[in-house]
């Protein structure tokens, strides 16, 4: 049965699970003792790993974790310095994403500027340098259903035989800088020394498993935002001069478009994503038009064609000197422009222009933390 066969036929089975009331996914965690479950996976660094890949290791440990989750991003430094502190012990540290992208809403992306897709995973690789194979599962889901991974992190340590030998969490503190994979290390010394490991199976604590009956979760989500309300008020120049000095807690992403403005409209899509990422965390998104007040109805229409509930202004005058002299005195003018705001009024970023997305969202969780 080829892949695309095999996904199609997994998610089938999943989404009539949930018709009738059941997800289909969720599976127990191998058992100690069991043996490692074989697999066929993509790297991000272009290869094809099985477990045969491993074979010269003396110990194998399989990370199941991901982009987007706070707890996995809190985890990954300390990944990166387990596998290299036992490579030369001869113990092969591999990490798999489990998750399938398309049951990942925007909403459960408030913590990372990614998804889950392969080609994000890529990236997120190259960016903190990963000193393993980071491997995709999340087309079929195979592996992992095998495996039975209850959140990312999790961790699977098998010995030199391929039984399992520990099964559960790295260690139990998130917090980055508080602890050092202290249960995983644990097993691991306990394995190279040839003896048992003492504590076999601890607790794990994370983000769910995005299993692929989940889509239909992400599905409802979609369709709910989709019914929110869309408005758009009235701005003078003296409420849009306190509006840029941000007296709140909270970062401030403000996007200046009009409807005439092809680029604008275009690129307004990515903005409605970004406030529905961020705008559970100290975030909001703020459009002003520059579309003449006797176009609302216009530039309202179209803020509902594209579901962008977040909160919109139209500039109460024709004068756009005194809208851009209002908006940012560095402005030359041309649309769109973009400002991302901190408390207090301190700009992060400005662009005239269209963004680039990727950085965008970037730029905002490194403002508002990945971690919890």
């Amino acid at each position: 049965m080829s892949q695309s066969v095999l996904q199609k036929s997994i998610l089938l089975f999943s989404l009539l699970l949930v018709a009738f009331g059941g997800f289909a996914a969720d599976p127990k965690p191998l058992e100690i003792g069991a043996p490692a479950p074989d697999f066929s996976l993509p790297g991000t660094d272009g290869k094809t790993y099985t477990l045969k890949s491993f074979a010269d290791a003396k110990v194998l440990a399989v990370i199941f974790s991901c982009n987007h989750c706070p707890t996995a991003q809190a985890y990954e430094d300390r990944m990166k310095a387990l596998a290299a502190d036992y490579k030369s012990k001869g113990v092969a540290v591999v990490v798999v994403s489990p998750n399938d992208p398309e049951a990942v809403s925007l909403d459960e992306l408030g913590y990372s500027d990614m998804g889950d897709t392969f080609e994000e995973m890529k990236v997120r690789a190259k960016e903190k340098g990963y000193n393993f194979p980071y491997l995709y599962d999340g087309e079929t889901q195979k592996m992992s259903l095998a495996y039975g991974p209850a959140a990312t992190p999790h961790v699977f340590v098998f010995d030199q035989q391929r039984k399992l030998r520990y099964n559960g969490r790295l260690d139990a503190s998130e917090k980055p800088g508080s602890a050092n994979a202290e249960d995983t290390r644990q097993a691991l010394d306990a394995l190279l020394a040839g003896k048992p490991v003492p504590v076999a199976k601890t607790k794990t604590f994370g983000c769910s498993i995005k299993w692929a009956d989940k889509r239909e979760m992400a599905e409802r989500a979609r369709a709910q935002w989709a019914k929110e309300e869309v408005t758009l008020d009235l701005i003078d120049e003296p409420a849009l001069r306190a509006l840029l000095k941000n007296d709140s807690d909270k970062l401030r992403l403000i996007n200046v478009w009009a409807t005439w403005c092809g680029p604008c409209v275009q690129e307004l899509p990515d903005f409605v994503d970004i406030n529905r990422m961020y705008r559970n965390r100290d975030f909001e998104f703020i459009t002003i038009s520059a579309d003449k007040p006797d176009k609302k109805d216009k530039a309202l229409a179209t803020l509902k064609k594209l579901e962008a509930s977040n909160k919109n202004y139209l500039f109460n005058s024709e004068d756009k000197y005194k809208l851009i002299e209002a908006i940012d005195p560095e402005w030359q003018g041309a649309l769109p422009y973009t400002l991302l705001i901190e408390p207090g009024g301190n700009v992060l970023y400005r662009k005239q222009g269209t963004i680039v997305p990727s950085e965008m969202k970037k730029a905002i969780v490194e403002q508002v933390g990945r971690y919890y």
